[in-house]
């Protein structure tokens, strides 16, 4: 809603509001003025009116007197916390004037059944009390007892039965307590109660579904919460819930057996040229089994197949992460690197297999397939392909850094001035490392 309705005023002028006139003994003699009474319902009507009658020195202290009787109701210690976070940024403000205490008042000349329901009221408010003082005392089963009793003398009050919920949350009876926050929101609905009192309800009815891991309900819960008053520590907790269930969801969908026949239906795909078939079951059997690296190198195949070379060079990056020592990964990707015109990092990935595995054949002949492609391309390429070759190139910060390597420039001025020098300076397998990539990227030409 908007306007003072909107912010939770409109539950000041609602159907309590005459009770609390009448027992408040300075403002119940505007009573008798049939224009006091004309804007007292006008109030109840529109709360937003409130703007055009603060002129009026009578309704103004009629809106202290609600603010100042405006009940509060218990909170857990999470709950108490929440509100200290939130509280800490009005440190600064003046603090409101306490209201006076209530004096003793005659009710001898109220209506009879106007009387028992205020009578019944002071009584519900005196239960309340004696119900937040034996919670206190985690006393649970007493203060139940006394919130029962309070809900009987005036079920039009929520806060009473939120009160409820706040003991089954302590004493981690959660299906209660959710019962109880449902409960109190509707009686709040009904009887138009703060929307701030609305969504603590909602609040409290969410973190209770959170302990049960009923994620998504408490998720849910948040939401009709922030519907009724947006708080920033409410939407924190729907985060963090957001969060946990989607690391949950993840959990509970992982199985290796699944996995192995999401797999398997994925090469019957492959093995058919149903590329984007096999893609799909591979994702799923990633999900199913997201550490398990041949699956991936899989995954990447598919991904070639499909001409997607930076999502197979992710896969296979992966794979490797996960097993450094896979030898089939470290040709995998070289082969891609290779689709990719990455010459030079095609190269240093065989070697890398071929580090690991001596006798490996794949690495073996794609060293000779690289070796060919970059003599091939400096015997073969046009001064234009050259040079998109070595732009190429130049794009790989690893290039980048070799090309910024001091020790390296100075190789490359003695190519052409001492060539001794250069002879001398290659006899480091370090140095002769990048300069070979640097051949192999097409930044360096050589004869």
């Amino acid at each position: 809603g908007g306007g003072l309705g909107g912010m939770g005023m409109g539950g000041l002028f609602g159907p309590e509001m005459m009770t609390k006139i009448a027992l408040d003994p300075k403002l119940r003699g505007y009573m008798n003025d049939p224009d006091f009474m004309a804007k007292i319902q006008k109030l109840q009507a529109d709360p937003n009116s409130l703007t055009t009658m603060l002129g009026d020195p009578r309704i103004m202290e009629v809106f202290q007197a609600l603010l100042g009787a405006n009940g509060m109701e218990m909170k857990t210690p999470d709950e108490v916390k929440d509100d200290l976070k939130t509280k800490e940024a009005e440190a600064t403000k003046e603090p409101e004037p306490e209201p006076e205490p209530m004096e003793e008042e005659d009710l001898s000349e109220i209506d009879p059944e106007e009387r028992k329901k205020i009578e019944d009221k002071k009584a519900a408010i005196q239960a309340k009390e004696k119900g937040n003082n034996l919670y206190k005392s985690k006393k649970f089963d007493e203060a139940l007892a006394a919130y029962d009793e309070a809900i009987a003398l005036d079920p039009t009050s929520m806060t009473f039965v939120s009160n409820k919920a706040a003991v089954y949350f302590t004493s981690k009876k959660y299906d209660e307590c959710i019962e109880s926050c449902l409960a109190a929101v509707e009686v709040g609905k009904s009887n138009y109660a703060p929307f701030e009192d609305r969504a603590k309800a909602y609040t409290r009815c969410a973190k209770a579904y959170q302990k049960k891991g009923d994620l998504a309900n408490a998720i849910e819960m948040c939401k009709s919460a922030q519907l009724e008053s947006f708080d920033k520590a409410t939407q924190r907790l729907l985060k963090t819930m957001e969060l946990e269930k989607r690391q949950k969801d993840s959990l509970d969908y992982q199985d290796d057996e699944k996995a192995e026949e999401a797999k398997q239906i994925g090469n019957t795909h492959f093995r058919n040229k149903e590329y984007v078939k096999a893609v799909g079951a591979y994702e799923d059997a990633v999900k199913r089994a997201p550490k398990t690296a041949a699956i991936r190198n899989n995954l990447a195949a598919a991904l070639c197949k499909i001409m997607d070379f930076n999502g197979a060079k992710r896969e296979i990056e992966v794979a490797l992460d996960l097993d450094p020592k896979y030898v089939k990964a470290w040709t995998r990707k070289g082969d891609i690197e290779m689709l990719m015109k990455e010459n030079h990092k095609a190269l240093e990935s065989y070697k890398k297999g071929l580090g690991i595995d001596p006798t490996n054949a794949a690495c073996k002949e794609g060293i000779k397939k690289v070796t060919a492609m970059i003599n091939y391309g400096q015997a073969n390429m046009t001064e234009e392909e050259r040079k998109e070759r070595a732009a190429h190139g130049m794009a790989d910060p690893e290039i980048q850094s070799i090309l910024q390597d001091p020790i390296i420039n100075q190789v490359l001025r003695d190519f052409n001035e001492n060539q001794s020098a250069a002879n001398q300076a290659m006899r480091d397998p370090i140095v002769r490392a990048k300069i070979e990539k640097l051949i192999a990227s097409g930044i360096l030409q050589t004869a």
